[in-house]
């Protein structure tokens, strides 16, 4: 297939509460080298931890937006795409649980044009992927079963639904974010439904992860997991394909 041409990745960075990682994350997004132009865009979602101060003195450096109250990631993810001027759009958390690094084998399959979207998954097997930790033996096996799921309903087989590392040409998320209507995790489901609804080629690569702790800031909690399966359901089920001209 002919190689596409991309000016300028967009990178979104929802924040909540990072100050003790957002600075080397923001260090390791900017060190890593893509063929474009870096649009780096962080979205806070109300933190209440210094982030916010830190925020302001990176003004100059970053196109940042606040939110006016806490609001879930997924409403800040939508509103990074509203943002974003990218030809291709990269979710990245602040948490440094995903490694910038990536970028490069996240986008090649948009850049190669045999992909309209990309996830990185951790479960794949590969050189990076066996060294993985997963911290939540109960979580990962219930994220499993959700995965399990989500490919049943949608239609689309994925190892890692839940992913952080999810890429999108400017063409489907035009498609896709004006009808974004989950407000915290439920984004993950929705945006794997649309993409499946919307007949976007889907494909995975393999990413090194280390997962985190509650200790060490870990969000998503039991009541977010069984929230999940009405997620599923729903955005697979329950919504409609539109038309890009709705």
């Amino acid at each position: 297939m002919e190689t596409r041409q991309f000016n300028t990745i967009s990178i979104i960075i929802p924040v909540f509460n990072e100050i003790v990682t957002l600075e080397r994350l923001l260090a390791l997004v900017e060190s890593v080298e893509v063929a474009a132009q870096k649009d780096i865009i962080i979205v806070d979602d109300y933190s209440t931890d210094g982030t916010r101060d830190l925020l302001q003195r990176l003004y100059n450096k970053y196109r940042i937006y606040y939110q006016p109250k806490n609001m879930g990631k997924g409403a800040a993810v939508k509103r990074g795409f509203q943002e974003a001027r990218g030809d291709i759009v990269l979710i990245q958390d602040a948490d440094l649980e995903y490694n910038p690094q990536e970028y490069p084998s996240l986008i090649k399959p948009i850049i190669d044009g045999q992909a309209d979207v990309v996830y990185g998954s951790r479960f794949l097997a590969s050189d990076i992927s066996h060294q993985n930790r997963i911290r939540y033996r109960r979580g990962y096996l219930f994220s499993r079963i959700l995965n399990w799921m989500s490919n049943v309903l949608s239609g689309v087989r994925l190892s890692d639904m839940y992913t952080c590392y999810k890429v999108f040409t400017r063409s489907a998320i035009d498609q896709i974010y004006p009808h974004i209507e989950s407000k915290r995790f439920g984004i993950d489901p929705e945006l794997t439904a649309w993409a499946a609804k919307l007949n976007f080629r889907i494909t995975e690569v393999p990413i090194s992860y280390v997962g985190r702790t509650y200790e060490e800031g870990k969000k998503i909690n039991l009541k977010d997991g069984v929230a999940a399966i009405w997620h599923i359901i729903k955005f697979n089920l329950f919504i409609k394909p539109f038309n890009s001209g709705d």
